[in-house]
């Protein structure tokens, strides 16, 4: 029986690793109020797919699934079914990684952003997309408000808040701890994200 792993992500930067089916990630936030941008790209016999927020609002007819839910690939395949969620947090699949345009209107040039580090990884994997999808953005507070704004709150998830998901496929993960540290999303500072993985049952 293969043993359980982990990645460690530091603040600002992200991590990836290889899940097979049946597998499952727990996605930690070890101190509290970090939002953790989550992607998954399959590669099969030259295609790539990804996870795909757009079909899984689509297909499931929710903002984000609920626990016994999935997450479906740009193809409409499952990719990740939701075991666990032990988090506060509505969590979020409207907003766009953070990227460079960002922190440049913000008046912070050359700051660390989600999308270079999930390219930073993709490039590591020698995967290439023809578009940066949009992630599942954990444990972020920006629910749609009575009037339609959509305001980015500060996450209110506790020290070890957690999401637990089920590989449906085999696929590169990749996980970034959001690099937001002048706007309350992250609770006013960047902490890191931790992925525990565990073998599928037998």
């Amino acid at each position: 029986m293969p043993a359980r792993r982990h990645v460690d992500i530091a603040p600002q930067s992200g991590g990836s690793v290889r899940l097979f089916t049946g597998e499952t990630v727990r996605v930690i936030d070890l101190e509290g109020q970090q939002v953790a941008d989550l992607w998954a790209f399959v590669v099969d016999g030259g295609i790539v797919d990804w996870l795909s927020v757009s079909q899984t609002r689509d297909i499931t007819e929710r903002l984000f699934p609920t626990v016994g839910e999935s997450f479906y690939s740009e193809q409409a395949v499952v990719l990740l079914t939701l075991v666990e969620d032990n988090s506060p947090c509505p969590h979020d699949m409207l907003f766009p990684a953070c990227n460079h345009r960002l922190y440049d209107r913000a008046g912070y040039p050359n700051h660390p952003n989600c999308r270079n580090n999930l390219l930073t990884e993709l490039r590591s994997a020698r995967i290439d997309v023809p578009i940066v999808p949009d992630p599942v953005n954990l444990f972020q507070r920006s629910e749609p408000q009575a009037d339609g704004r959509l305001e980015v709150l500060a996450s209110d998830n506790p020290p070890g808040g957690n999401v637990l998901l089920r590989a449906d496929k085999d696929f590169l993960l990749v996980v970034t701890a959001c690099s937001v540290d002048y706007h309350p999303t992250n609770g006013d500072r960047c902490t890191g994200i931790r992925l525990e993985i565990s073998p599928g049952s037998q």
